[in-house]
């Protein structure tokens, strides 16, 4: 049976119904979405953290030089607006007017809606729209609506959405781009599971998509396309979902297969990573410092955390009848059940002897290098969250959650700046999609091929 793709239109153009998923710091540069777009679809620039470039075209370094949280915290805004202007006029240079751009922002993100505002005042006719997810982002449409571009909320349910559209979109219903529907348990990076769902039981996509389609058709939202994001890999395995009347218009969001193309930023050790991965390479874990899961490529720096979570016992400060042996660590004593004595003590002999307090009241257990970079990176906070669980930083006047910072978590700006400069495959966090084990089946990708952008739009666009 041959295969075709119909294009879509959005914001009055015809476009393929083909999306490049936002990968945020430095990773969807305007040198990957330029050529998406080029080829007809919609590239999408990273808002979090972007690169910008010096007057030789050189990549500016991200330094952190303010004393407190706060000036840092400034510093992380200028940076994201610096660069998510340089990348969004690379990519309509190399665009040159074809397909459509969008910003990628991640509601989450310190300051979130001050680099939405710099950064579209600035760029005005360069972008169509805004796809902001990881949280609820009640106030996309009114940003929207102020610069004249599109909105494109991500979700999880139909229950997101309507939520949102009682709340706040109502009124803006004309600029509304499309629904991403984001699979929660299969898109790379962050992902909505609700505390009703099961991480290790994942739900079928379409009776959810169904759903939210239904929703979307008592609010009068029928012509407005949901974006299928999140296990996507061929056409041809969705052509049940293309022109059904059921679904009504369907768009379909690409995060992983982008990652290994020639124009990707991401570095060469990191494309030859996913071009070998197995299937059940990538984790889906809650180590996040946004309290939201995650998904990423199993390696050195996640089997770390999950050891030091499995580390772990419960405590208290004053005797009962349940925590009634005393330990004393470092000179501080603590009481545990009895049955605990024994882990802690074989923890210490091998190394682990830091003792670290979680906000749930136990101790996790370190070796005392570990436990002086986890202090580091806490101290050293650049506030890119708007409120951080591994440093206790929240963007309020008192500049913090009031909880105790969670050593169980990690610095995401640290490590997710660091691989997207050539940093350490094995050490830090690589958000991938759960299909990106197929990169070494699929026979496009045989002998390590790497293709370019145009190359992958082509292919995906014919069905496989």
């Amino acid at each position: 049976m041959s295969f075709s793709l119909n294009s879509i239109k959005l914001g009055g153009k015809d476009v393929l119904p083909l999306i490049e998923g936002g990968k945020g710091v430095a990773i969807s540069t305007g040198a990957s979405s330029g050529p998406w777009a080029a080829a007809g679809g919609v590239g999408t620039i990273s808002a979090v953290i972007a690169d910008s470039y010096d007057a030789h075209g050189n990549i500016i370094e991200h330094e952190y030089n303010g004393r407190t949280r706060r000036d840092r915290h400034e510093e992380m805004i200028d940076y994201s607006i610096k660069g998510t202007i340089d990348q969004v006029r690379k990519a309509w240079e190399i665009s040159r007017g074809e397909g459509l751009i969008n910003i990628n922002m991640l509601w989450e993100l310190g300051g979130a809606q001050k680099i939405l505002h710099e950064v579209l005042a600035k760029t005005k006719d360069m972008v169509h729209g805004v796809t902001c997810g990881a949280g609820m982002p009640y106030k996309l449409a009114e940003l929207a609506q102020k610069y004249g571009v599109h909105y494109y909320p991500i979700v999880s349910s139909g229950r997101a959405f309507n939520a949102l559209w009682r709340r706040a979109y109502k009124n803006t219903a004309e600029l509304l781009g499309g629904v991403v529907y984001e699979d929660p348990w299969l898109a790379g990076g962050h992902n909505g599971l609700s505390n009703a769902e099961d991480p290790n039981k994942p739900g079928d996509p379409y009776p959810r998509v169904l759903e939210l389609r239904n929703i979307m058709r008592k609010l009068g939202l029928d012509h407005v396309p949901i974006i299928m994001a999140g296990g996507v890999w061929n056409l041809k395995e969705w052509k049940d979902w293309i022109d059904n009347k059921e679904l009504g218009p369907i768009v379909f969001q690409f995060g992983t297969r982008p990652l290994v193309t020639k124009e990707s930023p991401i570095s060469e050790k990191w494309k030859q990573k996913l071009l070998n991965l197995k299937k059940g390479d990538v984790l889906l874990q809650n180590f996040s410092p946004t309290g939201f899961f995650s998904s990423a490529v199993k390696n050195s720096f996640l089997g770390e955390l999950l050891n030091r979570s499995e580390r772990q016992v419960d405590f208290r400060n004053q005797q009962d009848e349940e925590f009634n042996t005393e330990v004393t660590l470092e000179r501080k004593k603590y009481f545990v059940r009895g049955e605990a004595v024994a882990r802690i003590q074989e923890w210490v002999k091998t190394g682990f002897e830091k003792a670290m307090k979680t906000p749930d009241d136990t101790l996790i257990f370190v070796g005392a290098e570990k436990n002086a970079e986890i202090r580091k990176d806490q101290a050293d906070c650049v506030g890119c969250l708007s409120q951080c669980r591994f440093s206790s930083w929240a963007d309020n006047e008192k500049n913090s959650t009031g909880r105790l910072a969670d050593p169980r978590s990690f610095c995401i700006q640290k490590t997710l700046d660091d691989v997207a400069h050539d940093g350490s495959v094995n050490e830090n966090l690589l958000f991938a999609g759960h299909n990106a084990f197929r990169f070494g089946s699929d026979p496009f990708y045989s002998n390590g091929f790497v293709p370019t952008v145009k190359q992958l739009v082509e292919r995906i666009a014919s069905g496989d």
